[in-house]
C-alpha cells in the first residue's frame, strides 16, 4: 500500500510529459529517509520522494511526487501521498509563464484529497551561477478538496472556490558540495478565504558522486481547517538524496 499507491499517482500525472523526452535532458534525484526506534516507544518512520525535470531551450516541465509513513505502537500516526506537475513555457532565460496541478491524499488532515490547478507568471529574479537563483511567480486557478466529513457549518463535504497563488524558491550553493533551499507557497481562497501555506526549509551536502544527506524541516498552515484537524503541520526528516 505505501508504495503501490505513490507510483499509480506518478505514473498518471507524467504521462503528459512522455512525448517531449526525445527532445531534451531528464534530471531526476531520489530521496528515501527512514527512522526506527525501540525501547520504551516503537516508531517507524518512512519518507520517500522523486523529482524530475525535463528542459529544453523554450520548455521546462517538472514532477514532483512524495510520499509519508509513520507507524508508533503498531498504530498508523502518518499516511500522506502527494504529486505535483508543473510545465513552464520561457519567455527567454528569466521569464516564464507556467501552468500547474497538485494533488494531496493525508489521511489524517480532515481532507479525503485536496488538488488545485493553477496558472501564472514567473520570473527568475535572480540567478549567480548554475545553483544558485530565485524563483518568483504569481498566478490564480481553481481548488477542489473532499472533506472527509460533511462540513456542520456549509453542510457541505466538498471546498470549491477560486484561488490566488504565490510562490517562491531561493537556492544557494554554499560549496561545491553544499546546498541551502527555501521554498515557499500560498494559495489564497477567493471565495470562502481558506488560505494554505507551505514553507520547506532544506540544506543538502554531497557525501559521494551523486549521493547526498538531506535534512529539511517542512510546515503547513490551513487558516480554516477541517473541524477536528489542527490548523498547522510541522515535519523534520533526515534522509539520503540520489541524483541522475
Amino acid at each position: 500500500m505505501l508504495i503501490r499507491k505513490p507510483l499509480v499517482v506518478a505514473c498518471m500525472a507524467l504521462a503528459p510529459m512522455v512525448h517531449a523526452q526525445e527532445s531534451g535532458n531528464w534530471k531526476g534525484e531520489a530521496e528515501l529517509g527512514v527512522l526506527m526506534t525501540t525501547g520504551n516507544s516503537e516508531e517507524t518512520k518512512v519518507n520517500g520522494r522523486l523529482g524530475l525535470i525535463h528542459e529544453t531551450g523554450t520548455w521546462r516541465n517538472s514532477g514532483d511526487f512524495s510520499s509519508r509513513y509513520t507507524e508508533a505502537e503498531d498504530q498508523t500516526t502518518a499516511e500522506e501521498y502527494k504529486a505535483a506537475l508543473e510545465a513552464n513555457r520561457k519567455f527567454d532565460d528569466h521569464q516564464y509563464w507556467f501552468v500547474r496541478g497538485s494533488w494531496e491524499d493525508d489521511r489524517f488532515s480532515g481532507y479525503d484529497f485536496e488538488s488545485t490547478l493553477t496558472t501564472g507568471y514567473g520570473n527568475r529574479v535572480w540567478q549567480s551561477g548554475d545553483r544558485s537563483f530565485l524563483d518568483l511567480s504569481a498566478g490564480a486557478g481553481y481548488r477542489y478538496n473532499k472533506l472527509m466529513q460533511v462540513d456542520v457549518d456549509t453542510g457541505r463535504d466538498v471546498e470549491e472556490e477560486a484561488i490566488a497563488r504565490l510562490a517562491g524558491q531561493f537556492d544557494y550553493g554554499l560549496s561545491e558540495t553544499s546546498l541551502f533551499r527555501q521554498k515557499l507557497s500560498t494559495e489564497i481562497g477567493l471565495d470562502y478565504n481558506n488560505t494554505i501555506t507551505e514553507s520547506e526549509t532544506s540544506l543538502q551536502s554531497t557525501i559521494v558522486n551523486s549521493l547526498s544527506m538531506k535534512v529539511a524541516f517542512r510546515v503547513k498552515n490551513v487558516s480554516d481547517a477541517p473541524e477536528g484537524s489542527d490548523k498547522t503541520d510541522t515535519e523534520t526528516s533526515l534522509s539520503l538524496l540520489y541524483g541522475f
